[in-house]
């Protein structure tokens, strides 16, 4: 989870009161405070927040929670006639942007270091280490609008930022540090996206380095800011941004997009509105609240609301990415009430717990596999149709779930197998030491109902199905069950090398060596070997 670094100074500027009561209050806003020093703050904030990810921010949310200044912050967006075109030849690279301007700003040298802080974790986070979405921010006096948004060769060149040769696209890959460190996201394109001016000077490679030309100093008074990325997430990453900066001052402008015959205002401010039963915030927190009680811990944590007809209409801030169901706004109104002020209780009725049979027999499977070798791993429950079909070579099944509205092109659907997901893993750790082996069980859900597997793989130079029966035998016969192999035709895996499993007549599973176009499809460089099986209705 991302350490925020919060200087004092600005802190008490920002908010108005000592650090002292920040210190104590910041918790409550779902913090952990890692370091006290002299001079600053660290602090931990969950991913699912990154609008804290930035000493404005968090004044922001502070002055709210300690009642300084509740409900929303509106943000005035000024029209203004700068338009940036978007050629159709960088649509296929880098699909998503969004650009605003902001005038007026009165930067420091600890200003300008906290927004570059706030695109660093950005980048990293939200932003997937910049496949996803990256942040640049340009001193406006520098170029001539209108811009655009193009594709470019290899060999077009301009000067880096923090260089002072021009250097071509390619060499910018290969020779600037952050070429070097984000280049791979371009390995499978011929051309790369650039940002221009009207007179051909170029803003950015994004998402690779800024120029030189737009450095931004605490001279610059006007900024043009861009995100580009490959997933929509690039609109809220930008609202984040300019509700940063204008936390200290400024005049925000938006731009005309022109896109594929479309005119678009970037960016979109505005505050999405939910609507939610005033019971549901009683029954779910478990406390009786006044009308008034919940409007107060809702604008406590930055929210605008009203209640007509025993609805509660909320406004949510532009800059929160988090809000995804109306469950996500009532535990704001608990975080406002204060967890501090709701009354513990006995619960009513007393029972005994005991472990249930699903979670001793995965315990029991789980402690097979360590004395097998094999790592254990949790991966996401949420994937997408590629990884879950196309990169397995398996054609989809019916019954698998898929989300309504999915926030990321990464996460569509609920995952119907484990082994994508461990595939995925060893593509990730593919430069570490052989052998891997790795193990995961979890949940899977299929036909609207969750379902419980186990899965491994193995990969190192030289797996092969011998290797993969030698495990089942051992996993079945250590847990005292015996099952029956059958030839299988899963095309995730070798013809010849593969076979289905069965427990009392039911199929229940798949293992073998993992084809050679399923190895290539996660870019994996060395033969690979896999089992999955259902345990839910295994007896032990």
């Amino acid at each position: 989870m991302p350490v925020v670094s919060l200087p004092y100074e600005d802190l008490e500027r920002l908010v108005g009161v000592p650090r002292e009561l920040i210190i104590e209050k910041i918790p409550f806003l779902g913090a952990d405070i890692e370091r006290i020093e002299e001079d600053r703050l660290d602090v931990e904030f969950f991913p699912n927040r990154p609008d804290l990810y930035s000493v404005e921010g968090v004044a922001r949310a502070i002055k709210g929670f300690l009642s300084i200044e509740e409900g929303a912050k509106y943000y005035r967006l000024y029209d203004s006639d700068v338009e940036l075109n978007v050629d159709d030849k960088v649509i296929p690279i880098r699909p998503y942007i969004a650009v605003a301007i902001v005038k007026d700003v009165l930067f420091t040298e600890s200003s300008i270091k906290s927004i570059m802080n706030l695109q660093e974790h950005l980048h990293k986070g939200l932003g997937r280490n910049r496949k996803k979405l990256a942040i640049g921010l340009h001193d406006l006096s520098k170029v001539s609008p209108p811009f655009t948004y193009t594709a470019v060769s290899p060999s077009f060149s301009f000067i880096p930022l923090d260089f002072d040769e021009e250097m071509s696209m390619q060499e910018v890959l290969s020779r600037h540090p952050k070429g070097i460190k984000y280049g791979s996201i371009f390995e499978n394109f011929s051309l790369y996206p650039v940002i221009l001016d009207s007179n051909d000077n170029v803003l950015s490679f994004p998402p690779i380095i800024n120029a030189e030309l737009t450095r931004v100093s605490e001279d610059t008074k006007n900024l043009f800011i861009d995100v580009t990325g490959t997933d929509p997430i690039v609109f809220k990453a930008l609202n984040i941004v300019l509700s940063a900066i204008y936390e200290r001052g400024c005049n925000l402008y938006s731009v005309c997009i022109k896109r594929e015959g479309k005119n678009i205002k970037s960016p979109d401010m505005s505050y999405k509105e939910i609507n939610i039963n005033i019971e549901e915030f009683r029954s779910l927190i478990g406390v009786d609240f006044t009308e008034s009680t919940i409007i107060k811990s809702l604008k406590r944590l930055r929210y605008d609301a009203e209640i007509k007809d025993k609805m509660v209409h909320v406004k949510i801030p532009p800059y929160r990415t988090d809000i995804l169901h109306s469950r996500d706004v009532i535990e704001d109104a608990a975080i406002g009430y204060g967890y501090d002020n709701i009354k513990s209780e006995f619960p009513i009725t007393f029972s005994i717990g005991k472990s249930d049979d699903i979670e001793i027999l995965s315990r029991k499977l789980s402690d097979v596999m360590v004395g097998l070798g094999f790592f254990e791993v949790m991966t996401f429950t949420l994937t997408n149709r590629d990884k879950e079909f196309s990169l397995m070579r398996r054609e989809e099944i019916p019954g698998y779930i898929v989300l309504k509205n999915p926030i990321s092109t990464e996460h569509t659907m609920l995952r119907g197998s484990l082994l994508p997901n461990l595939m995925e893993f060893l593509s990730y750790n593919k430069h570490r030491e052989l052998p891997q082996k790795i193990f995961e069980i979890g949940d899977i859900v299929l036909d609207e109902k969750t379902l419980q597997n186990l899965a491994f793989v193995s990969m190192h130079s030289n797996a092969e199905f011998a290797e993969i029966r030698s495990y089942l035998d051992a996993l079945f016969r250590e847990i005292g069950i015996d099952v029956d192999l059958k030839e299988s035709n899963d095309p995730a895996f070798l013809n010849g090398r593969r076979g289905d499993i069965f427990y009392k007549n039911k199929k229940i599973g798949v293992f073998g060596e993992f084809h050679p176009e399923v190895i290539w499809n996660f870019q994996l460089d060395h033969p690979t070997i896999g089992m999955e099986i259902n345990i839910n209705n295994l007896t032990i």
